[in-house]
């Protein structure tokens, strides 16, 4: 998992205007490997636990001491790391798969081990929440959570171990090790996230995830995307009642503007907060980037304006990736984080709806000859690069259906 935990924001007012907060520390960037199912499992929800005991009683997960987390990691060894943050660090361990007993490295199921760190900025609540929702939510889209180790004053959290790290380094790491994902696992991916944040949002979880960015999708060896860290999540509110009100919490730059005036919290928030992440999806930029230059530092405030003009949606795209979609699928995705960006919540699509549009553009890109688009949609591109004469004289041909 690499580094889970990035900064967030912990406080009961927002921000001043200006305020940022890069991703320090990326996520979890490896939490993998075992194979999940590829049916939704919606268990019986039971009312939340509120006491320890009863958290750690009602999560049906393995209960591992301090040593056999020590055997299966190679006692903590620094080779071992694969990341740190707030919370702690994050070693790569391996069980056996049956019984789930410290197995050598190199066999039986590969995991990784979130050691909280007792000076840590995440702390035993989170931990404690952790596994209040990931004992018993359960969906191919959600990181497995394994087991848990509470001996002393050691807290520690076991996950399934996930090869390809997160969406963050594949999106924004420049280097060999990272090559640019493609238009079409980038939609791939946004369409599991969308699915798990549907999962949670739906009757039987009725949960509000809170902390939804690049940093918290990992990937699978298949570039299957799951939902990880649930240290921020809370319940949906009950009854007649419209949000919850709880201090501001989460990641500058993925946080809805009503829920960081207010401390309102709805899964309409969660919803903002996936529209920011499908437009770094777009761009392979971050939302917030003090490197880039001035006018550009803030991403939804410079790309709102390209979004909805089909003549200008190309320069909020990625390059990386010209001319692996068609002009019809970066409109549509553009008008699916427009909608997701809403600064009214009432505005924002609900998350089994994005899931939808989604699907319907995965399966268009399927139908299109290796999804490089047509010959219009590439004279689009190019006249974009070209200047604006051309771009004039050009583009009066094109229609997005």
């Amino acid at each position: 998992m690499g580094c889970c935990f990035s900064a967030r924001i912990k406080a009961e007012s927002p921000p001043r205007n200006g305020l940022s907060s890069k991703d320090g520390c990326r996520s979890e960037d490896c939490l993998n490997g075992a194979s999940s199912s590829s049916k939704v499992s919606i268990p019986s929800m039971p009312p939340t636990p509120r006491t320890e005991g009863e958290i750690l009683k009602s999560s049906n997960m393995k209960s591992f001491t301090f040593g056999e987390l020590k055997t299966s990691t190679r006692n903590f060894r620094p080779d071992s790391m694969v990341g740190e943050g707030g919370f702690g660090c994050v070693y790569k361990g391996w069980i056996d798969e049956q019984s789930l007993a410290p197995a050598r490295p190199g066999t039986g199921m590969v995991i990784a081990v979130k050691r909280l760190n007792q000076e840590g900025l995440q702390g035993h609540s989170e931990w404690l929440t952790e596994i209040n929702y990931l004992g018993q939510l359960h969906h191919p889209n959600l990181v497995r959570l394994v087991g848990y180790c509470v001996e002393d004053d050691q807290r520690l959290l076991v996950y399934e171990f996930l090869t390809k790290g997160s969406l963050d380094n594949h999106l924004f790491r420049r280097g060999s090790y990272f090559q640019p994902l493609s238009w079409s696992i980038r939609m791939k991916v946004a369409l599991d996230a969308a699915k798990g944040l549907a999962y949670l949002h739906s009757d039987e979880a009725k949960v509000i995830y809170r902390d939804f960015k690049t940093s918290n999708i990992l990937l699978d060896s298949n570039y299957r995307a799951k939902l990880s860290d649930f240290g921020l999540a809370k319940d949906g509110p009950v009854g007649d009642k419209s949000h919850v009100s709880t201090g501001v919490m989460g990641t500058y730059g993925y946080a809805a503007p009503e829920y960081m005036a207010t401390g309102h919290l709805t899964k309409k928030s969660d919803v903002y907060s996936f529209g920011v992440v499908l437009l770094e999806i777009m761009s392979g930029k971050r939302a917030l980037d003090q490197n880039r230059p001035s006018g550009e530092h803030n991403l939804i405030e410079w790309a709102k304006p390209y979004l909805s003009n089909k003549r200008r949606i190309f320069q909020v795209m990625d390059a990386r990736i010209e001319g692996q979609y068609t002009l019809r699928e970066a409109m549509k995705v553009a008008n699916l984080a427009i909608q997701c960006l809403s600064v009214e919540p009432r505005f924002r699509p609900k998350m089994d709806e994005v899931v939808s549009v989604l699907e319907e553009l995965q399966g268009s890109h399927d139908d299109t000859a290796g999804g490089v688009g047509t010959s219009r949609d590439q004279r689009a591109r190019r006249n974009v690069h070209s200047g604006p004469k051309q771009h004039r004289s050009k583009q009066s041909g094109i229609t997005v259906q």
